[in-house]
């Protein structure tokens, strides 16, 4: 049986780690990313080819040379991300399209490609990276927000259409995980301290940082992959977050939405600790 599997995003963060687990757990795994094309960074063990998930001419490019090397591909995991952190009215354009092209529309480019291989030979997997963020919303993710909400409605379709081929859907909603790499946790260039949201987007900030340094650990998340790969019946959700975040999704549904908003706002309020002090 063919095993490949296709991972975006898999140079860093946690495309980089759900790709080492799917090598562990015996997938063929053809690893993409936009630093493949420095042979210094591909990883032994796995197929490393150069993907840009917002340039079709890579993305064309990767699908050539994956599929003459291993065939159609059994999965496709899309893990390729970047974050741009600022108030939603700082964005300038193209930064709110870079987020978008990457997480949404990179992801809706290579399951147009890899589809119709599954569809051929009458089976696949298809693994979205979403995120907690997808569910709810949080200060200063606006952009990143917005394109994980797009993932999970999209992803929601695409199962949908997808099962009477034999083509399975799973939405992965990560929380915090220790992981990201700087490079593609980025700050809007609108984002100055002449706005008046500088001082709660500090905070926020730091907030942010510090959940993901004692997030969970990136491994596990990537076995948990590997695990759902390997099931008869995938789910079409795996949600790996920590109790309180499971909880915050909870709460979002069902509390009124000025008292959750006023609960995420007081959590990333200026001038408040965690430990709840001033």
């Amino acid at each position: 049986m063919n095993e490949t599997v296709w991972v975006t995003g898999a140079s860093s963060g946690l495309g980089l780690h759900t790709a080492q687990a799917l090598q562990n757990a015996g997938f063929r795994v053809v690893a993409g990313a936009r630093s493949f094309a420095d042979e210094a960074r591909h990883t032994p063990g796995q197929i490393c080819l150069p993907l840009d998930v917002t340039c079709a001419d890579s993305m064309d490019a990767f699908v050539r040379e994956a599929t003459a090397r291993c065939g159609a591909p059994y999965a496709l995991v899309n893990c390729a991300g970047v974050l741009v952190l600022g108030a939603c009215e700082s964005y300038a354009p193209e930064e709110i399209r870079r987020v978008m092209e990457t997480n949404f529309m990179g992801q809706a480019a290579m399951i147009a490609r890899a589809l119709p291989l599954m569809r051929a030979r009458g089976e696949g997997r298809i693994v979205n990276f979403s995120s907690i963020n997808g569910l709810l919303g949080i200060p200063f993710q606006g952009a990143y927000v917005a394109s994980k909400h797009a993932v999970e409605g999209f992803s929601e379709c695409l199962a949908l259409e997808a099962a009477p081929f034999g083509v399975q859907v799973t939405v992965v909603e990560p929380g915090d995980h220790r992981s990201g790499a700087q490079t593609y946790r980025l700050a809007s260039r609108g984002m100055t301290p002449s706005l008046p949201y500088w001082d709660a987007f500090e905070a926020a900030r730091s907030v942010i940082a510090r959940d993901e340094a004692g997030g969970s650990d990136p491994d596990a998340l990537g076995r948990r992959v590997a695990r759902i790969l390997r099931r008869k019946r995938m789910p079409q959700r795996l949600r790996v977050a920590k109790a309180d975040q499971h909880l915050a999704v909870v709460l979002h549904d069902v509390l009124p939405s000025r008292l959750f908003a006023r609960i995420i706002g007081s959590y990333y309020r200026p001038g408040k600790r965690r430990d709840g002090h001033a």
